[in-house]
């Protein structure tokens, strides 16, 4: 059984950091590239990065690039969004997603967990 589940969300001032982890279990987690996606209030699920199986390899959405970071940890199953200098647009639900496995790829498709939320505040 699949499953994914993250951590680290919470409430935090703009221009902070906070950083967000996924548990996985159930798969082989090294043989799949994974996403973070968001869904912000009364909005569409949105892609914001997306790490190679083997994390050598990293793609972000225009508005997180540069201040965020994906990264993993195959040895331990573990999935990292670092966010640093949050705005208050970054508010909302994130998940982890598996995607169908590889290449990399933008999109919101695949299975997720339950989410954790980020509120960031003026």
């Amino acid at each position: 059984q699949v499953d994914l589940l993250e951590s680290g969300g919470g409430s935090a001032q703009a221009g902070t950091s906070l950083r967000l982890s996924c548990a996985a279990s159930g798969f082989m987690f090294a043989a799949y590239s994974m996403n973070w996606v968001r869904q912000a209030p009364g909005a569409e699920l949105e892609w914001v990065a997306s790490i190679s199986e083997y994390g050598d390899r990293t793609d972000y959405a225009d508005d997180v690039a540069g201040r965020f970071t994906i990264s993993r940890d195959n040895r331990n199953n573990m999935l990292y969004l670092a966010l640093n200098n949050l705005q208050t647009e970054d508010t909302a639900m994130y998940y982890c997603l598996r995607t169908s496995g590889s290449p990399m790829q933008r999109t919101t498709e695949g299975r997720k967990g339950q989410g954790t939320q980020v509120t960031v505040s003026t």
